[in-house]
């Protein structure tokens, strides 16, 4: 099962893929959380001790340029366009309660060639981990999904929009839907997040027509106030949890498990 998690920032995509990736891990699942969104704090949402001194894939030079064989000429930079990562998860993951945790950092952009060897590393890690490994693969991501190519794309079972009460968070769900079609996602779904109550539910649905929805998650203070008070997440809510639990109960049945 390989999913990806998009949406508007602020919308909730790392709590989602936190809870999801604990609750495959705690049904016996192998878990791969990744974080891909530029903005990443995955670690932290999910537990891991001394999540800020996490270094991104995308800032290890050194690495980058032995597996790209990166090589300044005259005429350019030239470089390897399909390194070897097969050994990456096992050596540059972080594992804590069953879940491996690998931190992505952002996709380079510009004309320059100088950042394409990291990009060239990046895609071939994400291919050989939505392709090639047998892993539940749970991806965190902007709203762009900027690590997703045409290849990759098409091995994501389900790309998963959270939205939130709100025009603008609908909106960027649009946008991320044509974006998806683009690159040939097909699968899309959507979870509602922090519901006060059924009118705002139906406000989501109305603007949504024709978009096919996972479940809704209940806004909960319980949430906020362990945030502030820097309690782990995942254990601060049960509305949350439950109404995870029944995404979940849509999605596991996928794996063929």
């Amino acid at each position: 099962m390989k999913i990806a998690i998009s949406g508007k920032g602020g919308v909730g995509k790392t709590l989602l893929t936190s809870f999801l990736a604990h609750t495959f891990a705690k049904d016996g699942y192998s878990v791969i959380a990744i974080d891909a969104d530029p903005d990443a704090n995955l670690a932290t949402t999910l537990g891991f001790l001394a999540a800020d001194r996490v270094t991104p894939l995308s800032e290890m030079k050194e690495l980058i340029a032995e597996r790209t064989e990166t090589e300044q000429s005259k005429s350019g930079l030239y470089f390897k366009i399909n390194p070897r990562v097969d050994d990456i998860p096992e050596k540059y993951s972080l594992k804590h309660d069953g879940i491996r945790l690998l931190v992505m950092g952002p996709v380079k952009k510009g004309g320059t060639g100088c950042y394409c060897p990291e990009n060239a590393f990046l895609a071939a890690l994400l291919s050989h981990l939505l392709i090639t490994r047998g892993e539940v693969v749970i991806l965190d991501m902007a709203a762009g999904i900027e690590h997703l190519g045409r290849g990759t794309a098409k091995a994501v079972d389900k790309l998963i929009i959270v939205v939130e009460p709100g025009r603008v968070s609908i909106e960027t769900a649009y946008r991320i839907k044509k974006l998806a079609k683009d690159i040939g996602i097909e699968t899309l779904a959507v979870v509602g997040n922090k519901i006060h109550n059924s009118a705002e539910k139906n406000f989501i649905k109305s603007e949504m027509e024709g978009f096919d929805f996972l479940g809704f998650i209940p806004y909960d203070p319980a949430l906020t106030q362990a945030e502030i008070n820097k309690l782990p997440l995942l254990e601060a809510s049960q509305s949350i949890a439950s109404a995870v639990r029944e995404i979940y109960n849509h999605l596991a049945p996928a794996s063929g498990t």
